[in-house]
């Protein structure tokens, strides 16, 4: 069964946005060159082989993931072989100094595009995880936009998410106020975003730990009361080279809702996985019955899950891409929505925000309560949920 069957669906999103424009986008992107920052991950991959099917002069990935760059490079050269121009990947940490002089050597692209995040919500669970989640989602995207303008790129894209529509945990929140440097920095480049359903069978997602399960002879676990929209790889990786090649200076790109996006539970992807693998769930009462079932059931054709209702931090009760406070562009593009933006941020709130992450970073002391209290400083009507459980408590 495809990625589409296992979330509810028959059509790809974004197939006549895409044959529409392919041949401006084909143009573009052979006479240009790109740097794919966190090409490793999910998305990232899915962005690097939508640039290099196009045959890009040159393409450079980095990533921290030494091991998913190499399965990266294997799987491009399996699909697609090769390009004229220059293909490259580094396995670099982009806070790094060993990044930094990568840049100095070369650093010349026409297009940046920054797929590295830390996306779980659960790494808000200690204060250290936290504050690394604020250095790759906010400062190292404001660094490297920073060099983007200095070697004088084109454009400067990254990804955002839907969770910073009204954010209700620490990793939507950053999002959002990497939005606002963002913002900050459209004055000296062109910038372009994306927010974003859930990628369906992303590295590290639920749906993903699907696989992990089963071949570890494991219990499915998921939710039963949280319904999400889910994208496939591929169409993650058009939506951010669409909203890097078309989008206008501070635009952010989602994908608009109609009969082929629709919400569908954890449970019930759950439920048409197993059943594609010949299994038939058998639903168990608490952690210990399943894993004691996981042991036997599987050999008679049925398979134990635990579903049941959120209780954890930061689960959003509903997705939404924009608010209503935004401004939209509905009629550009046919599956595309646009948010449109002007250069709105708050200078002096931002440049306090920097300083008091600098001075607990460099006491090496510093609160959850503390970090959350600068959020709010720059989100004020930030909804932050803080039940006292986290997804690491549970199985």
């Amino acid at each position: 069964m495809s990625i589409l069957n296992l979330i509810g669906r028959e059509k790809e999103l974004f197939r006549d946005d895409i044959k529409k424009h392919e041949k401006e986008l084909s143009q573009i992107i052979s006479s240009s060159s790109f740097l794919v920052i966190g090409g490793a991950g999910s998305i990232g991959q899915a962005v690097t082989k939508e640039i290099f099917k196009r045959n890009p002069k040159k393409l450079h990935v980095v990533d921290i993931s030494e091991n998913n760059m190499v399965e990266l490079v294997r799987d491009i050269r399996s699909s697609f072989g090769y390009i004229k121009g220059e293909f490259a990947t580094f396995a670099l940490d982009i806070g790094s100094v060993e990044y930094d002089a990568f840049i100095k050597y070369d650093g010349r692209y026409d297009y940046v595009l920054n797929l590295s995040a830390l996306k779980h919500v659960r790494s808000e669970k200690d204060p250290f995880t936290l504050m690394r989640m604020i250095d790759v989602n906010i400062f190292n995207t404001d660094k490297t936009l920073q060099q983007a303008i200095n070697n004088k790129a084109k454009k400067y894209f990254c990804v955002s998410t839907d969770k910073a529509a009204n954010p209700v945990n620490m990793m939507g929140a950053s999002k959002r106020i990497m939005e606002m440097f963002l913002m900050r920095k459209s004055l000296q480049i062109n910038i372009s975003t994306a927010r974003f359903a859930n990628v369906a069978f992303s590295d590290g997602s639920l749906l993903h730990s699907f696989n992990q399960r089963v071949q570890k002879k494991q219990p499915i676990v998921a939710p039963n009361d949280i319904k999400r929209y889910f994208l496939t790889p591929q169409e993650s990786g058009e939506l951010c080279i669409m909203s890097c090649i078309f989008g206008e200076n501070r635009d952010i790109f989602f994908p608009k809702l109609n009969e082929n996006l629709h919400l569908i539970s954890f449970a019930d992807i759950a439920v048409k996985y197993l059943n594609s693998l010949g299994y038939e769930p058998y639903l168990c009462k608490d952690e210990d019955e399943a894993r004691e079932l996981a042991k036997t059931l599987p050999e008679e054709g049925k398979y134990p899950c635990l579903f049941t209702s959120s209780d954890t931090t930061g689960e959003k009760d509903f997705e939404e891409f924009f608010t209503d406070k935004e401004t939209l562009d509905m009629q550009k593009f046919e599956n595309f929505g646009i948010i449109k933006n002007e250069p709105i941020f708050d200078e002096e709130k931002l440049k306090s925000f920097e300083k008091t992450i600098k001075e607990h970073k460099n006491s090496l002391s510093w609160t959850k309560e503390e970090i959350v209290k600068e959020f709010f400083k720059l989100i004020p009507d930030f909804e932050h949920k803080e039940t006292g459980r986290y997804l690491d408590g549970k199985m």
